[in-house]
């Protein structure tokens, strides 16, 4: 069993339920949330943006175990939020750079993990897009940029939240068919990568290994079969010791819900989850369109619903976390 310093285990006790399950609410989107705006003919502004993640907060951190959020637009929010909820911060620019082959990660240069830590984080969060098929010149330039941030969370006893998005750097559209039959070697093959001790993860961050809309049963067109689909959870969750927790991805809330319960079914032993858009992103248009109360509205019975149906799922389907490590 893997051990974990009294420090990091105070800060995961902070980002948990009491049971050991990571209910958390994502909301640390910054281009998505500005495309969000934009579609709905609305210019974003920074007053948008922080705007909009605040009232998320002070709705809904009260049904959440802990919040991530982004320092760049995100403190007001942090500071918003129920006492109770933990608060993970972000590490990492929003994006990559489109024009550089690989999708090479970089950090918010005028923050570090100490700096995070100062306003209260009790873990950090990076997220890192990997295709483990890539040339190995780039990829070993990922795997030292993590173990850099696995120091760095190690030196301040912090816990380290890694979210790895697979892709494959020849196929363009990542909610394909052509992935979708690529997406389980991916998604398995990275976790193998980031589990090794050397990066100092304590927590993965992933994707589902298929894409549920191509499981039979699910979807129209099937790629896997729900034995199959349900063979790559299992596999996934043997290929990592680490706790580790879904990422909704933007699918719906319904969508992900069942996710979660065919899971838990497969074997997978994961242990909560850090939902996004599935929660909030509905909440987007009365904002925008209609303003502050009405957002509010639609966040205290919508968004509230969403968020407490999905716990009530994670209760069902999750592991604890602290039964994969132990206190050093």
């Amino acid at each position: 069993m893997l051990k974990m310093s009294a420090g990091k285990w105070q800060y995961m006790e902070q980002l948990s339920t009491k049971d050991g399950f990571i209910e958390a609410l994502a909301i640390d989107q910054r281009g998505a949330l500005k495309k969000m705006i934009t579609a709905l003919g609305e210019e974003p502004t920074s007053q948008h943006i922080t705007d909009f993640k605040k009232l998320v907060s002070e709705e809904l951190t009260q049904y959440a175990s802990s919040i991530l959020l982004d320092p760049e637009y995100g403190l007001p929010a942090a500071d918003a939020r129920d006492k109770e909820a933990g608060l993970l911060l972000a590490y990492e620019k929003t994006g990559y750079d489109a024009t550089t082959p690989g999708r090479l990660p970089d950090i918010l240069k005028e923050w570090s993990v100490l700096r995070l830590q100062e306003k209260k984080a009790d873990a950090m969060k990076f997220l890192l897009y990997y295709d483990v098929d890539e040339d190995a010149k780039i990829n070993h330039e990922k795997h030292v940029f993590v173990e850099r941030l696995g120091s760095e969370c190690a030196g301040q006893d912090i816990p380290f939240y890694l979210e790895v998005v697979a892709y494959d750097a020849k196929i363009a559209d990542a909610t394909s068919k052509e992935y979708a039959k690529v997406k389980p070697h991916k998604v398995i093959e990275m976790m193998k990568e980031f589990t090794k001790p050397q990066y100092k993860v304590d927590v993965l961050k992933v994707e589902v290994p298929v894409n549920m809309n191509f499981v039979e049963g699910y979807g129209d067109d099937v790629v896997y079969t729900k034995a199959e689909a349900a063979a790559y959870f299992k596999e996934q969750s043997q290929a990592t010791d680490l706790p580790f927790i879904f990422l909704s991805a933007g699918v719906s809330a319904k969508l992900f819900q069942e996710t979660l319960l065919f899971a838990k079914e497969a074997g997978s032993t994961f242990n909560g989850v850090l939902c996004g858009r599935a929660t909030w992103k509905n909440g987007v248009e009365p904002f925008i369109k209609e303003g502050e109360a009405a957002a509010r509205k639609w966040l205290q019975t919508e968004g509230r619903a969403n968020i407490e149906e999905l716990n009530a799922v994670v209760d069902k389907t999750a592991t604890p976390w602290f039964s994969k490590v132990e206190k050093a």
